[in-house]
C-alpha cells in the first residue's frame, strides 16, 4: 500500500466515524476524531498491533470504539479532550477575522485600487470611533470584570479537585479499596483530570489578562504624554507647522492601534473562558456537590497549600545513583522558576493510586534525572520514584496511554514523538518509530599540542653517521685569514650592466622571373600518302604577352 494510499484509508475511516457519530446526534469535527484514533490505537485495552497493516476487522473494531467513546455524554475524560483540542484550535488563531471576515475578502480584492483607499480610510474612522467610545469600557470594566471571572472559576476547579482528591484517597485507604455504587472511583479520577486541565487552562488566559492590563496600562500612560505634548504644541496658536503637529497625530494614531488590538486580545479570551467553561458540566452533573457531602463527613479536605508542609529528603539516600541529583531552594538560584515534569504534579501518585493527580511539593526537594526536574507529594513518593526512576516514567506513560487526556495536561508529548501516523510512515505498516535526523557538526584543533617541528631531524642512520664523520673531522681543522693595508676598512661592491642585446638584419632579396619555353611543332610527319613536306613551326610564346 502506498503513502497516498494509507492517508485515503486514514481519511476515510475518520470520515466514517464522523458520519456514524452524526447519526447518532453529535456533531464533531475531524480534528477530535483524529485524536480519538489515535488513543484508541496507543491504549493497551483495545489489543492493536501497532507492527502491522490494520486489516479490515481491524478498521471495524476501531470505529466501534471511537464511536462508542465519542457518544458517550456521561464521561469526563471524553470532555476533557474536548477540551484540550478546543483550547489549542483557538488559543493561537488570529483575531483578524473579527474585524474584517474571510467572507468579505474576494470581494475586497476585487475592488480598484481607488475604492479600496476609500473603503480603507472609511474603515479607519470607523475603526477609530469604536476605539474611542470604548476607551473606558476597557479601562474601567472589561479587564477587571474578566480576571476576577477567570479567579471564579479558579477558585471553583480547585474547590472540586480538593473533593475529589479526598474522596479517592479515602476510598482507596480502605482495605481491600471499595466505593459507592453511585461514585465509580474511575469516574472520580477522570473528574479529577478535567478539573485540573480546566484550572490549567484558566492560569493561562488569567497570564494573557493580567499581561494586557499591564499592556493598557502603559499605553495609558503613553497616550496621557503624547496628549499633553500634542495640547502644549497647538495651545493658544492659531496656526501650527505642519511638521510639528502631523508626527505627533502619527504617533496617537498608533497607540490608538494598539488599545484596539489589546480589546481584540481581552475579547478572544473572553470567548475561550466561556466556551471552556461546557467542557466541565459532564463532572459537575455526575457529582454534584449534595451527592458528595455525605462521603465528606468526617475527611480532611487538604488544599494544595496544605500538603506544601513536609521535610527535606535526604540526597545521602541515593548516593548510589550518580544520574540523579536533589536540588533544594536554599541552593538554587531561581527555585521557584525551574520547568517541572508532569506539570508539577506527583509522578508516583499517577503510578500507585491509578492515575490519581497529586500535586508535587517543591519544598521537599526536586529531583533531577537525565536533564529533567521531577517532584513528589511527600518522601516515601521522592524514595520510590528514585530507586528505579526509568521503570517508573515509563509506567507514567503506560497510565497515559489509558487515559489519553494526560498526555496534554502532563505533558507528555516528547515521550510519544516516536509514534507516527500510519500515514507518515512506510507502505504496510500503520504505527511506527519514525528515523530521528539531525543536523551536526564537529571541530578539532590542527594541532593539539605544542608546535615542534624540526626542520633539520634526519631519520635515515647513514645519514646521521655522515655529520657525524663530518663533525668528527673538523676538530682537526682550523680557519686562517689575512689583512692587507690596501683591503682594509673595504666593503664588496656590485656592478649591474646592460649586456648588449641580439640583433639581426637582411641584405639580400630572393627574386624570379618567368620566360617562355620554347615549343617547336613539324608537321606533315605522319598522314601524308604521297611526298612527304615536313614543315617546321614555331609555337613559343612572345615575351611581352
Amino acid at each position: 500500500m502506498s503513502r497516498a494510499q494509507a492517508e485515503s484509508v486514514i481519511k476515510n475511516i475518520i470520515r466514517e466515524i464522523v458520519q456514524e457519530c452524526a447519526s447518532k446526534g453529535h456533531s464533531l469535527s475531524e480534528t477530535l476524531v483524529a485524536f480519538m484514533v489515535k488513543a484508541v490505537v496507543l491504549d493497551p485495552q483495545n489489543e492493536f498491533n501497532v507492527d502491522r497493516t490494520l486489516t479490515k476487522d481491524d478498521v471495524q473494531k476501531l470505529i466501534k470504539h471511537c464511536v462508542e467513546r465519542l457518544v458517550d455524554i456521561r464521561s469526563p475524560g471524553l470532555d476533557t479532550i474536548k477540551m484540550q483540542v478546543y483550547f489549542d484550535m483557538n488559543y493561537t488563531s488570529p483575531a483578524l477575522q473579527s474585524v474584517f471576515p474571510q467572507t468579505e475578502l474576494g470581494t475586497f480584492m476585487s475592488l480598484t485600487k481607488r475604492d479600496k483607499e476609500r473603503q480603507l480610510q472609511e474603515l479607519t474612522f470607523i475603526v477609530s470611533g469604536i476605539r474611542l467610545f470604548n476607551k473606558e469600557w476597557i479601562l474601567n470594566e472589561a479587564i477587571p470584570a474578566t480576571t476576577q471571572n477567570v479567579d471564579i472559576e479558579i477558585q471553583n476547579s480547585q474547590q472540586a479537585a480538593f473533593r475529589f482528591t479526598a474522596l479517592v484517597e479515602r476510598f482507596q485507604s480502605l482495605d481491600p479499596p471499595v466505593s459507592p455504587s453511585e461514585i465509580p472511583v474511575q469516574l472520580l479520577k477522570e473528574s479529577l483530570i478535567n478539573v485540573r486541565q480546566h484550572e490549567a487552562f484558566l492560569r493561562i488566559l488569567l497570564n494573557d489578562i493580567i499581561g494586557c492590563a499591564q499592556q493598557v496600562e502603559m499605553l495609558v500612560n503613553q497616550l496621557g504624554a503624547r496628549m499633553e505634548q500634542l495640547q502644549q504644541t497647538v495651545q493658544s496658536k492659531t496656526a501650527v507647522p505642519t511638521a510639528q503637529v502631523y508626527p505627533q497625530f502619527i504617533s496617537i494614531s498608533h497607540l490608538w492601534t494598539c488599545f484596539q488590538d489589546e480589546m481584540v486580545l481581552l475579547s478572544v479570551l473572553s470567548n475561550i473562558l466561556a466556551s471552556i467553561e461546557p467542557f466541565t458540566r459532564t463532572q459537575r452533573d455526575l457529582f454534584p456537590e449534595e451527592l458528595l457531602i455525605p462521603h465528606l463527613e468526617n475527611v480532611v479536605i487538604k488544599t494544595d497549600e496544605q500538603r506544601i508542609h513536609e521535610t527535606m529528603v535526604n540526597p545521602e539516600d541515593f548516593m548510589d545513583n550518580q544520574q540523579i541529583q536533589w536540588l533544594f531552594p536554599e541552593t538554587t538560584k531561581n527555585y521557584d522558576r525551574l520547568l517541572l515534569q508532569y506539570r508539577g504534579c506527583c509522578g508516583y501518585s499517577i503510578i500507585k493510586h491509578d492515575r490519581l493527580l497529586l500535586p508535587g511539593n517543591p519544598d521537599i526537594g526536586i529531583m533531577q534525572y537525565q536533564d529533567k526536574l521531577y517532584v513528589f507529594s511527600s518522601r516515601e513518593a521522592a524514595y520510590e520514584f528514585a530507586f528505579h526512576p526509568d521503570k517508573a516514567i515509563a509506567l507514567v506513560a503506560e497510565a497515559a496511554k489509558k487515559s489519553p487526556e494526560l498526555i496534554q495536561l502532563l505533558e507528555l508529548h516528547q515521550q510519544f514523538a516516536s509514534i507516527s501516523p500510519y500515514s507518515q510512515g512506510e507502505a504496510g505498516r500503520m504505527i511506527e518509530k519514525p528515523v530521528t535526523k539531525s543536523d551536526g557538526g564537529t571541530q578539532t584543533d590542527t594541532h593539539i599540542l605544542e608546535y615542534n617541528i624540526r626542520k633539520d631531524y634526519e631519520w635515515n642512520e647513514w645519514e646521521l653517521r655522515r655529520k657525524a664523520l663530518k663533525l668528527a673531522n673538523l676538530r682537526t681543522k682550523i680557519t686562517k685569514s689575512s689583512q692587507t693595508n690596501l683591503s682594509n676598512l673595504r666593503r664588496e661592491n656590485s656592478t649591474q650592466v646592460y649586456l648588449p642585446k641580439d640583433q639581426t638584419s637582411q641584405t639580400k632579396r630572393d627574386n624570379q622571373s618567368n620566360v617562355p619555353r620554347p615549343q617547336v611543332f613539324l608537321a606533315g610527319l605522319r598522314g601524308v600518302h604521297g611526298i612527304r613536306t615536313m614543315v617546321k613551326m614555331d609555337l613559343t610564346r612572345a615575351v611581352d604577352e
